[in-house]
């Protein structure tokens, strides 16, 4: 039997990680019919089916996904090979991929995302927002973000952007009808914004002080997923939000919106960008964590 060519496994993973062809054909830099028939030659020549096809999805068989999940070590190792090779000769390029939130990407958009690619015009930067904890290892990432204490114990963390803060906030009018909540247990008789995270479940509100913590399932009518809606209707007086201070920080200047329970709102460190320690890291991935530590 003809063994497979590296283009033709390339170019499954490609597919298998993306669950799309238009995706993958646009990272692989081919076409879609033309993606499509390496696929069929492949799967004609192990003679097993890889991928379940449809109109509207395509997703890796059973035999697709126990391919992926051992190819990619091997494929991973020839990049790293490869990015080796290039970045002793001081071209650096390929793509890298990054996975976190959309509030995270804004940050390295603002801060290391200039820098890096002035630095490396070669690199591909491919981040994709998701606010979902996933394994970035088996997503084909080569580093994630999180805040620092959500990072997986065997990843290897880079810590950017400084320590975080939320707050609960809320306009001067909606205080001047309902008061002030003294302590974080008078939430419970107030009008709050509810947060549903990515995953679904509904974000309850910690608080700590001289090491005391306290963790409220608050009340609340509305519920949000995004940290500018909730900061938005906060300032328009439909509850308290409980948001990072960094979103709520311009209209906390301006007196639309004020700060509560402060004393119970610590800093704590922030977001670090995370990824596997086991094997060498990829040139593409150094120059950016290089960038970040700079201050990028």
């Amino acid at each position: 039997m003809r063994k497979p060519s590296f283009v033709e496994l390339s170019a499954f993973a490609a597919v298998a990680r993306h669950r799309s062809f238009r995706q993958a054909a646009d990272t692989l830099g081919t076409s879609r019919s033309a993606l499509s028939h390496t696929l069929i030659g492949l799967e004609q020549t192990l003679g097993v089916r890889l991928l379940n096809r449809t109109t509207r999805s395509v997703s890796p068989t059973e035999a697709g996904d126990e391919l992926l999940r051992r190819i990619i070590p091997v494929l991973r190792d020839l990049d790293e090979a490869l990015d080796a090779v290039t970045g002793e000769a001081g071209a650096i390029a390929g793509t890298l991929r990054i996975n976190c939130g959309t509030a995270s990407a804004e940050l390295l958009l603002r801060t290391a995302v200039p820098i890096f690619t002035e630095r490396c015009p070669g690199v591909t930067l491919d981040l994709i927002t998701d606010g979902r904890l996933i394994d970035i290892v088996e997503g084909g990432f080569d580093a994630g973000v999180r805040l620092r204490e959500t990072v997986p114990q065997d990843m290897i963390a880079v810590s950017f952007g400084g320590d975080v803060r939320f707050l609960a906030v809320a306009a001067p009018d909606y205080l001047k009808r309902r008061g002030n909540p003294l302590v974080p247990d008078d939430l419970r008789g107030h009008r709050c914004i509810r947060h549903r995270m990515p995953s679904g479940k509904l974000y309850r509100w910690e608080f700590e002080r001289q090491g005391e913590e306290i963790v409220i399932d608050v009340p609340g009518s509305l519920t949000l997923d995004d940290n500018r809606l909730m900061v938005g209707a906060a300032v328009d007086g439909l509850g308290i939000a409980f948001v990072a201070e960094s979103f709520a920080l311009a209209e906390l200047r301006a007196g639309r919106l004020v700060a509560l329970l402060e004393d119970w709102c610590p800093a704590y460190p922030g977001l670090c960008l995370y990824y596997p320690g086991r094997r060498h890291v990829p040139a593409a991935l150094r120059a950016f964590i290089d960038v970040l530590k700079d201050g990028g």
